[in-house]
């Protein structure tokens, strides 16, 4: 198919009679209605309106592309009118208007040449000839060799070494989307620069972004109007624009970002050296990235359950019962937002974003309609997280198959056959085969650690905490995260107590330590430690990681001992705590022993502080000025 297939002649308006945006807009809507393209026309125009509210469709260089998706229209059209006059149109003088309609499951085909257009109008030749056209068969000509131009576009500049790469997104993904892309890809071309610019258009990220494009770029441009995920930058500085800035002003945006001087060579030797993990990546197979992908969803779920249900207890324990004798119309409140809304959501909130982070948008519905199912089931946050997976995957792979059909039934994929099959897996799988034996084993495992007692919950919190400490927010750190969400997911909190003294112990310690033994570090690291104190009071471990990385052989041991003494006395004292995250703040309404509780913290963190001053040797005040190297995150 071609653009010439839905951009027909009897499409084209080349003298619009109207003075105005709302004349042209009417003239437009009344020609596909007079075409039978639209249904409901009245629908259609308040469709197109509503977007303009949101951001003018002008894009400049006196075009605009007024579009909506909308159930009235049966397939997706373009309507072109022309003034020669021009008009005022979003603040910008405007003499070409295309108005594209699109129904609302307009298949990736008619999507992609919807978005060809975009490309088209950034040809300044182009819109010259349409601008002298003298009739529709001259404005059907050159849209046609266009197109043959854009397929045997074979331009050969010369390289200058650099790298651009970028993101663009706009509100409906159809048009300024592209368009922001191809002037970014011109601008660089016309200097010499390799290009690879990820577009979120209606049919989710295409040409998606890799960790080698991110090292190599000397330049990050990302032009959006709505949300776009900026984590996988990597701390690099880039360029965040509206997407009509980048249409408009493309040199000046690579300018600025070629200033920022991003690339560092060291870097992309090592990541080319690591080719097998990248190709990893590609599969989809990091199962670490998929499980804290839904962690930290889930999280702020678990964080405001467990205060509220915290909440509820102040007044009394049975004061959310409406059958008891304390109740209390508050309690009950808390009880009921916390414990039967936030808590019932996290198991599905888990499942269903591992499913997202492996399948993007179409393994969210199964993976978390899975993880709903293992709710129900009794198999709770360990049979959601296999959900997810088994959600995730299962839409990934009926996705690609689906590829296969014919293009016409490409609109009902993503909305109807993907969801609909993927659920039926994962549901299967969840209700006849996991949910069993998994509920069984959470009995087990709960029966077993409510019976720990003494010394083997001492241990047991001593592990959690020093786990939690060794790393600070690595993978040994989250394994110990998840085990905690875990047994909370089954109301079991005292390991959540473990985890957090393990948390706060290193940052604390460390800066007890630079305030008792400053002559132990540089002034530097003195000042650093002020930040630990607050970073520590609020459950934030990656404070301790500056210091532990300029002094690991000391500084890590005495982290992973003061937070396991803490964490035993924890569990040994039966302490519980039910918000898994917070720190300081959620300590007095959500912990059951809130002084002892402080004590076990306070404990390990002198315990911490103390083996730091003996092992680390006094540095002469003539060195204390010296800048230390520090991986700093503060």
């Amino acid at each position: 198919m071609k653009l010439v297939d839905i951009l027909t002649r009897d499409n084209i308006i080349l003298n619009l009679q109207g003075n105005s945006q709302t004349a042209v807009i009417d003239e437009l809507v009344d020609k596909l209605a007079q075409n039978g393209l639209t249904d409901n026309p009245e629908a259609f125009k308040k469709a197109i309106y509503k977007r303009e509210q949101e951001i003018s469709t002008a894009v400049g260089y006196g075009v605009a592309i007024p579009h909506a998706k909308s159930s009235t229209v049966p397939e997706p059209t373009i309507v072109m009118g022309r003034t020669l006059q021009g008009i005022d149109f979003g603040g910008q003088h405007t003499n070409l208007i295309f108005m594209i309609a699109a129904p609302e499951n307009a298949s990736n085909e008619h999507l992609a040449l919807l978005s060809r257009l975009s490309t088209f109008l950034m040809s300044e030749t182009f819109r010259a000839k349409l601008l002298v056209a003298t009739s529709v068969d001259e404005v059907m000509k050159a849209i046609e060799e266009q197109d043959r131009l854009q397929e045997k576009d074979t331009t050969d500049e010369a390289d200058s070494g650099k790298y651009l790469i970028g993101i663009t997104a706009c509100m409906t993904g159809i048009a300024h989307t592209y368009m922001a892309a191809e002037s970014l890809k011109e601008a660089a071309e016309k200097r010499g620069m390799k290009v690879k610019i990820q577009t979120n258009g209606a049919n989710g990220p295409e040409n998606k972004l890799t960790a080698a494009d991110i090292q190599k770029a000397d330049a990050i441009v990302v032009a959006h109007d709505v949300r776009v995920d900026t984590s996988s930058l990597q701390g690099k500085r880039f360029i965040d624009v509206p997407v009509k800035k980048a249409i408009s002003d493309a040199d000046h945006l690579i300018d600025q970002a070629l200033s920022y001087r991003i690339r560092d060579e060291k870097v992309e030797q090592a990541v080319q050296k690591q080719e097998p993990e990248l190709e990893e990546e590609k599969t989809g197979l990091n199962f670490y990235k998929h499980i804290m992908s839904g962690v930290s969803y889930m999280i702020p779920f678990v964080v405001v359950g467990g205060i509220f249900i915290a909440i509820s207890f102040m007044f009394g324990i049975y004061a959310a019962d409406p059958e008891s004798d304390q109740y209390n119309v508050i309690a009950h409140f808390f009880s009921q937002v916390g414990g039967e809304a936030a808590f019932a959501l996290m198991v599905p909130i888990l499942a269903g974003f591992i499913g997202y982070s492996i399948a993007d948008k179409q393994g969210l519905a199964p993976a978390m309609i899975g993880g709903m199912v293992a709710t129900i089931g009794g198999s709770g946050f360990l049979g959601g997280m296999i959900a997810g997976f088994v959600g995730g995957f299962a839409a990934k792979f009926i996705g690609k198959a689906m590829a296969k059909i014919p293009k016409s039934f490409q609109g009902l994929v993503s909305v109807l056959i993907v969801p609909l099959l993927s659920t039926l897996v994962v549901g299967a799988f969840m209700f006849f085969i996991l949910n069993t034996p998994m509920s069984m084993l959470n009995q087990y495992l709960e029966a077993v650690l409510k019976g720990l007692t003494g010394i083997n919950a001492a241990l047991l919190g001593a592990l959690l905490a020093g786990m939690m400490a060794s790393d600070m927010g690595g993978p040994i750190n989250k394994t110990a995260s998840a085990f905690g969400l875990a047994m909370f997911a089954a109301n079991i909190f005292e390991p959540s107590a473990a985890l957090m003294v393990g948390g706060m112990v290193p940052p604390l310690g460390i800066a007890l330590a630079t305030t008792i033994f400053k002559n132990r570090f540089t002034i530097q690291e003195a000042e650093a430690g002020k930040a630990s104190y607050v970073l520590g009071a609020s459950f934030i471990t990656e404070g301790a990681i500056p210091f532990a990385a300029a002094d690991p052989l000391r500084i890590i041991p005495a982290n992973i001992i003061g937070a396991a003494v803490g964490g035993a006395l924890c569990m040994a004292l039966d302490i519980s705590l039910k918000a898994p995250h917070g720190g300081i703040f959620v300590i007095p309404i959500a912990s059951d022993k809130p002084l002892l509780y402080v004590g076990c913290i306070l404990l390990g963190s002198i315990i911490t502080c103390l083996i730091i001053g003996f092992l680390k040797k006094p540095i002469p005040e003539k060195d204390r000025n010296n800048v230390k190297k520090m991986s700093s995150v503060l």
